[in-house]
């Protein structure tokens, strides 16, 4: 590697042409020095379109839309000033496709900015980030890397090779970190009820937010589980230190923890340099369908802003904002449930805060459905559980009423007759047959004595 170049003498119309996509990692991989350059030289720039995932900086605001077409993938972090301000283009794709989508130019990269750290083995390390990133360096053009020595090293497919990389940049060295949020009460009655459903030797795939980190605090008195996650945080190193979690049971991947991204504080970070336990590895094999397949007794939990009575889940929209992410659940419900004693849970509070509306829903209008109901297994809130694998849509809709808020039980009950009635009515007086998505004509009456 030549001497880096200093982030002053980087002048990013030297690089971009007209029309290009500039791309970078999503979370913590996001490179600072040279997105924080790359708004301020903005309107040096030829038209340019920026194409992100979950952001948790800040660094693009909503008034670089003067500038910039932005598209992403998730709604969620620092993104959601950008979809009230109605400034980004939302990709609404299952993650695991993200690299095929980028190799076939479906969803195209032309610059690359990414964060390294020179691996000991040689090459480069991205620390902590993995997930599509290396698609991201694969198919672009030209690929810019700040060097940041504040990354932890990390291998398997964080790696870079230094042929990859076009210009180097010195970094600002600052890394970005994300602490864990404090659960609210809500969501620790819910992680007790979703704790009681996972078995010690499980392998548990968890999230981001507060839901998790409670599910997380649940899971404490367990033992001998292990990690096969989109991203960890700060609560796994606490399930580690405390001998939760071991991986030594593993059917796949077994002593390791296996994720696609850091998404924690320096004492993650710390915890996986050069932690041979620790392997960063691609949606290709995280999300990855026959990988979860072959993981035994694998848990997905996942969170949703709203189910209806027949399952369909909605994880993306609330209030007409897109403030989620198709991201990775339909990809580990299903892992969840194709895994020899696994199980995939849609885990949620009954009610949004302040008990002013139900979550659990008679149907889910002017929002998209991101995972159908036929995915869909165990719903937990913290009135209970409703398995719904092999459930008619009537025993469906009676068990979800069964863990929805006690306040909005009757209501739900009383749309369900009703549609219900409406339903036999329409099949008994010769007008044409309303038939269902699932192939019956008519929905028989709820019996909810």
């Amino acid at each position: 590697m030549s001497r880096p170049l200093p982030i002053a003498h980087l002048h990013f119309r030297d690089f971009i042409e007209e029309g290009e996509v500039i791309a970078w990692p999503q979370g913590p991989g996001e490179p600072l020095t040279l997105t924080r350059a790359l708004m301020a030289q903005r309107h040096d720039l030829p038209a340019t379109e920026l194409f992100i995932g979950m952001s948790v900086s800040g660094t693009i605001k909503a008034e670089h839309a003067d500038a910039f077409h932005i598209r992403g993938l998730n709604g969620a972090g620092t993104n959601r000033h950008l979809t009230a301000a109605g400034v980004l283009d939302v990709i609404p794709v299952h993650v695991s496709t993200v690299p095929a989508l980028l190799r076939t130019r479906h969803l195209r990269v032309d610059v690359a900015l990414i964060q390294v750290r020179r691996h000991p083995a040689g090459g480069y390390t991205l620390g902590v980030i993995a997930d599509y990133t290396q698609a991201l360096v694969q198919c672009a053009r030209l690929v810019i890397a700040e060097v940041n020595e504040s990354l932890p090293i990390t291998g398997q497919d964080a790696l870079i090779a230094a042929e990859d990389i076009d210009v180097f940049v010195e970094s600002c060295s600052e890394l970005l970190e994300m602490s864990d949020p404090a659960p609210q009460v809500i969501d620790d009655a819910v992680a007790r009820q979703v704790a009681a459903l996972v078995p010690d030797r499980a392998v548990v795939q968890l999230g981001i937010g507060g839901m998790p980190v409670a599910v997380a605090r649940a899971l404490a008195g367990h033992r001998d589980l292990g990690i096969h996650s989109g991203v960890v945080s700060d609560a796994v190193v606490d399930l580690v230190e405390r001998g939760t979690v071991t991986n030594a049971f593993k059917s796949v991947d077994r002593g390791a923890i296996v994720t696609g991204g850091l998404f924690g504080t320096k004492r993650l970070h710390g915890f996986a340099d050069g932690n041979p336990d620790v392997h960063m590895r691609s949606v290709s094999y995280t999300h990855d369908a026959a990988v979860l397949r072959q993981i035994d007794r694998l848990y997905t939990i996942n969170g949703a802003i709203e189910i209806d009575l027949t399952g369909q889940v909605n994880a993306e929209c609330a209030g007409g904002r897109y403030l989620g992410a198709v991201g990775g659940q339909v990809d580990f419900v299903r892992g969840g449930g194709a895994s020899a004693e696994g199980r995939s849970i849609i885990a949620l509070p009954a009610a949004t805060a302040g008990e002013t509306q139900s979550r659990i829903v008679m149907r889910i209008h002017d929002a998209p459905v991101t995972t159908s109901r036929s995915d869909v297994d165990l719903v937990v809130t913290e009135f209970g559980v409703a398995d719904l694998r092999g459930r008619s849509l009537r025993e469906r809709a009676q068990r979800l009423m069964t863990i929805a808020h006690p306040k909005f039980r009757e209501a739900l009950e009383r749309e369900w007759r009703d549609a219900s009635a409406h339903s036999y009515q329409k099949s008994t007086s010769g007008q044409p047959q309303a038939a269902t998505s699932s192939g019956a004509v008519r929905v028989a009456p709820l019996d909810v004595t």
